[in-house]
This record gives C-alpha cells, sequence and structure tokens, in this order.
C-alpha cells in the first residue's frame, strides 16, 4: 500500500510539473488544464452579454461546474502532493506554506470561495472576479513569465534599495512641500498628509484626481518639478535593472543547457565495454579527462564545471591510488556512479550477505569494485558516494553526537540489511595508497582486533560464527593466491578495535568482516571483475550455499553506464 502510494505520487508529480516541453504522456494533463482554464475564462466572458447569458445560460452553468469540480479535484491533488515539489511543504505546516505561495493562493481563491457562498453571503461580483483570477495559473506553463520572475527576483535587493531610496527622498521633499505651501495655501495644504498624497500621486498621474492641488510658490514648483524627475527614475531604475537582469537570466540559462548537454555527453562516454577476463559488460570504472576530450569533443573547462553541477560523477586524482616511494604523476579523471539515496546507494537483494563502501567519495573506484562485488554475487549493497569532501567524514565510524549529513538514515537503511545475528557485513575498503606503504598482503581481513593480533581471542571481535568465518577466510586466501598470485592476512597491518566503528552500533551485533584490498588489484589489475567474481563466488559456497543467484541479464548487455542497471 506505501508503495502504491509513493508511486501515485511521484506520477502526480510528473503530471504537476508545469513542463510542456518533455515528451512525457503526462503532458496531456498539462494541456487539459491550460484548456480548461481558457474554458473557464471564454465562460465568464460570455456570460456577461445578456443575449447569449439568457440563451445558453444553462449550458454556460454546466461548464461553470464541471470545470469547477475539476479544478477542485486538481487543486486539492496540488495540495496533497506538494512535499514531492519541495521537501519545505511536507506536513501540515508545509502544505499551508504552498497554500501561502504565489500560484497556491491563486488556487486557492479561484478554486475554494465558489463553495463560501453556501455558508456565507458572498457577493456574486466577487466570485466571478476570483474565478477570473483562474486565468493567472497559465503563468506556471509560460517559460517567458517563468525568467521574467527570475530576473526579478534575482534583482529584489537591488530593486527594494532603489524603491526604498526614492520613497525615502519623496516623503522628505513633500513635507518639505508642506511647510512652503501651507502659508500660501493654507485651505489646501491644511497638513502633512495632502502633501504627502499629492507627491505620490504625481507617480501614478493622478487617474482620480484626489491630489489635484499643483503648488503656487517658487520654491514649490522646483520641489513639483524635482518630484516629476523622481516619477521618471521611479519607472526608469526598475526597469534597468529588471531588464539587466532579465539579459543576464536569459544568458544564464542558455548556458545551464550547454552544462546539461555536457553532461549528457560525459554520461554516454561512459558506455559499457566487454570486460575480457570475465565476459562481462562493465561500466568503466572511470575515464581521464583527456580521454573524454578525444572522444566527446569537450574542453577541459567544460568537463571540470559538468562534473561539478551532477551529483552522479566526480573528479579523482589517480595519482592517490599508488604509494607516494612510487612517485606517481597526478592523472585527473572522471568518475561515473549510481544513486538512489541521498547519501548515496542501497539495494536490497534479499541476501545474507550485504556490502558496504564507506569511503567512496574520498577513495576512487572502491565503491565501483564494491559494486559489481555485489551484483556478482547477488549481495545486498549500500555505499555512501556524495557528501561533504572537506573536511571529510565517513561512513566508517559512528558518533551520534557529531553525525555526519543522512548518516542517522544511511545507519536506518544498513539495519535493515543486516537485520540478524546471521547476516554478514564486509565493508570494503583501499590498502596501499599515496596515504600508505605498499604491504607485502594485497587482501586484508579483519575482524574487530587489534593491529597484529591475528587470533580470534579479542572478545570483542565483529564475528559471531568464527568457525565459519575461518573456512571462509582460508578458502578466499588459497583461491586469490593460487588463481591470481594475491596473499591475504587477517588484521595483521590494520586495527579494527576502535568503538567508533559503525558496525559496533547497529541494532543487531551481526558477522562484520573489514576487507581492505590493495589499490593495485582494484584499479591497477585487469582481472579486476574477474576477481570479483571469483570472490563472491566463493563467499556464496561458505556463506549460503543455498543461494541459488543468477547473474543479472545486464551484465550481458552493451549499454550506457548504469542504465536500467541497479536492481
Amino acid at each position: 500500500m506505501q508503495y502504491s502510494k509513493e508511486k501515485f505520487k511521484e506520477e502526480l508529480n510528473k503530471v504537476f510539473d508545469d513542463n510542456l516541453h518533455t515528451k512525457q504522456w503526462h503532458n496531456v494533463a498539462d494541456w487539459i488544464i491550460i484548456g480548461l482554464i481558457v474554458l473557464s475564462t471564454v465562460e465568464i466572458f460570455l456570460s456577461t452579454f445578456d443575449g447569449v447569458a439568457n440563451r445558453y445560460g444553462r449550458e454556460l452553468g454546466w461548464i461553470d461546474l464541471f470545470t469547477q469540480v475539476f479544478f477542485t479535484i486538481e487543486v486539492t491533488l496540488r495540495i496533497w502532493n506538494a512535499d514531492m515539489l519541495d521537501p519545505k511543504y511536507k506536513g501540515v505546516v508545509g502544505r499551508l506554506r504552498y497554500c501561502l505561495s504565489f500560484y497556491g493562493l491563486i488556487d486557492i481563491l479561484a478554486t475554494y470561495t465558489f463553495y463560501l457562498s453556501y455558508v456565507f453571503m458572498v457577493p456574486f461580483t466577487l466570485l466571478k472576479t476570483l474565478r477570473v483570477v483562474r486565468l493567472l495559473r497559465v503563468f506556471r506553463y509560460m517559460h517567458s513569465f517563468q525568467l521574467l520572475s527570475k530576473a526579478i527576483s534575482s534583482k529584489k535587493d537591488e530593486l527594494l534599495v532603489s524603491l526604498n531610496f526614492l520613497a525615502i527622498v519623496t516623503l522628505m521633499m513633500s513635507f518639505v512641500l508642506f511647510f512652503v505651501e501651507h502659508e500660501a495655501q493654507p485651505e489646501v495644504y491644511e497638513n502633512g498628509w495632502s502633501s504627502v498624497v499629492w507627491a505620490f500621486a504625481q507617480y501614478i498621474g493622478d487617474p482620480g484626481g484626489f491630489a489635484d492641488m499643483p503648488p503656487m510658490t517658487l520654491c514649490g514648483k522646483i520641489i513639483a518639478c524635482l518630484v516629476g524627475i523622481m516619477g521618471i527614475a521611479i519607472v526608469a531604475v526598475p526597469a534597468g535593472l529588471v531588464g539587466s537582469a532579465f539579459t543576464d537570466v536569459m544568458d544564464k540559462e542558455k548556458h545551464e543547457t550547454e552544462v546539461a548537454e555536457n553532461v549528457e555527453k560525459i554520461h554516454l562516454a561512459f558506455e559499457r565495454k566487454l570486460d575480457r577476463p570475465s565476459g562481462f559488460q562493465i561500466v568503466p570504472p572511470y575515464l581521464s579527462v583527456m580521454e573524454i576530450q578525444a572522444r566527446m569533443g569537450m574542453s577541459e573547462d567544460d568537463i571540470v564545471e559538468a562534473v561539478v553541477v551532477n551529483e552522479r560523477f566526480r573528479m579523482i586524482n589517480l595519482s592517490t591510488t599508488q604509494p607516494a616511494e612510487m612517485r606517481p604523476q597526478d592523472v585527473l579523471a572522471v568518475e561515473h556512479f549510481a544513486l538512489n539515496t541521498p547519501y548515496g546507494i542501497c539495494i536490497n537483494r534479499g541476501s545474507k550477505v550485504t556490502i558496504f563502501t564507506p569511503s567512496n567519495i574520498a577513495d576512487p573506484v572502491m565503491g565501483w569494485w564494491g559494486y559489481y562485488l555485489a551484483k556478482i554475487g547477488g549481495f545486498n549493497f549500500i555505499s555512501r558516494e556524495i557528501g561533504q569532501v572537506r573536511p571529510y567524514k565517513s561512513f566508517y565510524t559512528y558518533d551520534k553526537e557529531h553525525l555526519v549529513d543522512h548518516q542517522q538514515e544511511f545507519m536506518s537503511d544498513l539495519n535493515g540489511l543486516v537485520d540478524s545475528k546471521d547476516k554478514w557485513l564486509f565493508c570494503v575498503m583501499p590498502s596501499s595508497g599515496s596515504q600508505e606503504p605498499e604491504y607485502p598482503t594485497q587482501f586484508h581481513f579483519g575482524y574487530g582486533g587489534k593491529k597484529g593480533d591475528e587470533s580470534y581471542d579479542d572478545p570483542n571481535i565483529t564475528l559471531n560464527d568464527i568457525p565459519l568465518f575461518d573456512l571462509l577466510y582460508k578458502n578466499c586466501s588459497k583461491m586469490l593466491e593460487e588463481k591470481y598470485g594475491f596473499l591475504s592476512d587477517g588484521q595483521r597491518y590494520h586495527n579494527t578495535s576502535n568503538p567508533k566503528l559503525f558496525s559496533r552500533h547497529l541494532d543487531h551485533k551481526v558477522n562484520c568482516v573489514y576487507l581492505r584490498v590493495a589499490w593495485s588489484v582494484i584499479c591497477w589489475d585487469m582481472r579486476r571483475i574477474a576477481i570479483a567474481k571469483d570472490l563472491a563466488e566463493t563467499m556464496n559456497a561458505v556463506l549460503d550455499p543455498d543461494n541459488c543467484h543468477e547473474l543479472s541479464p545486464e551484465m550481458t548487455i552493451k549499454d550506457i553506464a548504469f542504465d536500467g542497471y541497479i536492481d
């Protein structure tokens, strides 16, 4: 039921996107709404003709009733679905905030006031007038009006300053006008209010003639001239500001369109390729900036800007994946990753095993390799992909008093994946990068003990089934050495006894293994996906032998990046 409700709200959000330039079928609803707004306005217009009203009054009444019922349903759904438009509209207070927004208020006045006539004596003229206000709703579909709104919004501070200045100066001159004219025309300028009204009335041309009292003194006439000049300024200054802002907004929108096109180019550059050692079609772990330039014809500045504005890309420096003693050269590259949560990605495949990569925003390629390890093995996968880079705080540790953005949401999702003591959680991280030496072993298995303690004697280890883990460790070590020449160790070089580690704060004490893999394997060894495949098969054989997981068909299909790839 919850799923159906959320899907329905998502579909409504597409219907109410106010965008007439997409190819979605939901645009039919937009045109129906616009058509009924126009029909309602035409009905009101025709009802002003006595002959038409007398002859077709019944038909016009049915049109009025039909449009009123339709807009009542539409506006009610808009208010209910407002939280999908913007998170600030969540809850009762949020819905009230939406109702007081520009379009929300128009919707309320043009629709719900009709029903007030059944409770209160509302003048017919007022009802019809509010019904005409409905025509303003068309503005939400007009691109030109949206540009104008953005232009005014971008210059609102400057407009406020200029209008405040003009108002204060006008107020000062109106007081001076009173003092010089009161003696000459005491019956006309009998108090300060009359001079203030006269001064401000000049700005709108005094259409009602309520300030028809020209100054008689020389000083008063000079002030009148100054007020006339101010009247020009009160139009010219805001018009100049808005005109300038309008140009800026159009230039900005054009630039945003170009950036969006560059984002799509980079996305297309991540075409899945055949990984020969494994036979799978995989998303490239990264593309160098120079490779994207050569393939897509983009400048480096265009690439960097597109990566910065799109949350599914990030810039990485491949030199950080090599030990400092190798003196690696800086190589700027782009990494592409999947997202389905505010912190990154969470995939529940109903497996006993969950793969977790906590620090991908700082550790290149780790999330990519962990993703494929989980996908090939049919494991659950959860990963932190986005967040603040500097100062950097990993999801690897958990401090309730100093939580990172979305960390609590992540912990909630993780608890849902590892909800019993027989579940297995593998935290995958790198080793032997620029901040570490190159170790003799490439695969480091940790299980909650101190650095150098390869036994299972520590009372705080993060294992419930030690014999099963010992079997897994031996089988993995044997496979990695015999097939690939890689060596493994257990807690020889890394400490995992920190009480702040995330695994010590889960709802259930599960079997948690900290697997550190040398970057030379994950980032630079062309057999890395084949290694992930063999490792996943070994893990399944030991931890979940009854698992009949079949490989996702997408792994053999040539496509673009992660399109249709998250399951």
